[in-house]
């Protein structure tokens, strides 16, 4: 990756975008996206003079056919990013935070807004400074981000803080407070920083389930590429062709057929990964896209619905629905290692005298963490709502979707981790049927930081670890 990430509203990539909130590497913006930005400004400015354009010289929602006084168009803006700055409900995080203004900026870069070029001079400047700014989380459905961009808006014209970094200041007028809002940004952020964590945690997945597998002396006969190519469901064989890598030189199989949690680890990760894939493509789109109302061309201004994250919302459902599966079938495989007729070692994995609870408890966290998920695992997509005196009857609620999916993705890595801990005891309990190449690769690596000890004690500081462990396995 180069030291700069240049910014044209056009080839934003999710790795950029982390790169450059995480301060990895800088950021430039394209000169000539800069300058499509100015022109579309003065497309705004001419469209002004002429008649009513949404949310510059009229209110917003249902006082869209209130013309605003031309006496004072500066007190307008200023008053319309008030009026919309909640401020209220969790802070995000600076990564959170900084990914939002870059997504902003180089959706602003895409030249629809009609914003001045000033304000994306000023979000690059503070993506250059380190900047941070307070950005809260409640107040969107799926419709535009409106009270965490009013903050970032506020925050860019002095009247609240940076939360860190020196930020500039700027001036935000008519013309720059409703394109300013006028974004998902931060559910389009939030989804995205999810979803890469998702992603490495389902790579780690299917490592954490070979070293199970060869633990419980699976049958490799699941994973045959003949079996695979019977049904070509997307990513099935992909998955199958990985963990037959994984498990190259297993011992001999301890049953004819497994259960479920080690036969179709293939057909239940390959909806996930599918999905992934698909919300990959949607995010790539949303990140690179001009979708704020009114939407500024070369040839006018045009009042429409793209604000609307449909797409998103219902990507955001699948992806959620495909992952959920993933996770319960690890649970299955613990249980498994549990159980000494499945692996020929002690009840729960224990070594020391009789009665030793061994890894007991596990279950019961991994259990908790997934009734956790599924409390929060209703479709987003299937609100409903009217509001602003009726003239808004419906929403995506794709900002639910993106919050559910994080939410997902930061109790996931201790639920994988309880297999890791206990696919990595057995095998040390076991050591023979380990194998060598990246099966090996992956017990080592987790040899190293998990305590070798196997008297009854607490599990935490093991299960931390192995969570840490989880995006190393996945690039392996």
């Amino acid at each position: 990756m180069s030291a700069n990430v240049r910014l044209d509203g056009r080839g934003l990539t999710i790795e950029d975008l982390i790169a450059v909130a995480s301060g990895r590497v800088s950021v430039e913006v394209d000169p000539a996206a800069l300058a499509l930005v100015d022109a579309r400004h003065g497309v705004l400015l001419a469209a002004l003079a002429q008649g009513a354009v949404y949310g510059a010289n009229t209110g917003v929602g249902a006082n869209r056919s209130e013309r605003t006084s031309s006496a004072d168009p500066g007190s307008h803006g200023l008053r319309l990013l008030r009026s919309h700055c909640a401020g209220v409900g969790p802070i995000e995080d600076d990564l959170t935070a900084r990914a939002t203004m870059v997504t902003r900026l180089n959706q602003i870069l895409a030249g629809g807004s009609g914003i001045s070029q000033r304000i994306a001079v000023a979000l690059a400047d503070a993506l250059r400074d380190g900047a941070v700014p307070t950005m809260h989380s409640w107040g969107a459905i799926g419709t535009a981000d409106l009270a965490a961009l009013a903050e970032l808006g506020l925050t860019l014209a002095g009247e609240r803080p940076w939360r860190s970094g020196r930020g500039p200041v700027t001036t935000i007028d008519a013309t720059d407070a409703l394109p300013m809002i006028s974004s998902s940004a931060l559910t389009v952020t939030t989804s995205a920083l999810a979803l890469d964590r998702m992603r490495s945690q389902l790579r780690a997945s299917v490592v954490v389930g070979a070293l199970t597998f060869l633990a419980l002396r699976g049958n490799p006969e699941a994973y045959d590429e003949t079996v695979h190519a019977a049904r070509a469901h997307p990513g099935q064989a992909e998955v199958a062709s990985s963990l037959r890598s994984l498990v190259t030189g297993c011992a001999a199989p301890a049953r004819i057929q497994d259960p479920f949690g080690l036969r179709v680890l293939p057909q239940v990760t390959a909806p996930a990964l599918h999905a992934a894939r698909s919300l990959h493509e949607a995010l790539i789109g949303e990140l690179n896209a001009a979708v704020e109302n009114p939407l500024v061309t070369a040839d006018g201004v045009r009042h429409h619905g793209q604000f609307h994250t449909a797409t998103l919302a219902s990507q955001l459902d699948a992806v959620r629905g495909a992952f959920l599966p993933v996770l319960s079938l690890s649970a299955a495989r613990l249980g498994l290692l549990m159980r000494p007729d499945m692996t020929g070692l002690r009840a729960f994995l224990a070594a020391g005298p009789p009665g030793s609870s061994g890894l007991m408890i596990s279950e019961y966290v991994v259990q908790d963490l997934l009734t956790e998920i599924r409390v929060g695992m209703q479709p987003t997509a299937a609100g409903t709502l009217t509001i602003s005196l009726g003239l808004e009857e419906h929403a995506s609620f794709a900002t639910q979707g993106a919050r559910s999916l994080r939410a997902m993705t930061r109790l996931a890595p201790t639920l994988l981790a309880a297999e890791l801990v206990a696919a990595v005891r057995a095998l040390r309990m076991a050591p023979g049927r380990l194998v060598g190449g990246t099966a090996r690769e992956a017990f080592e690596l987790a040899a190293k930081v998990l305590d070798a000890s196997m008297d009854d004690r607490p599990l935490g500081d093991d299960l931390s670890r192995a969570a840490s462990l989880l995006p190393s396995l996945g690039e392996l």
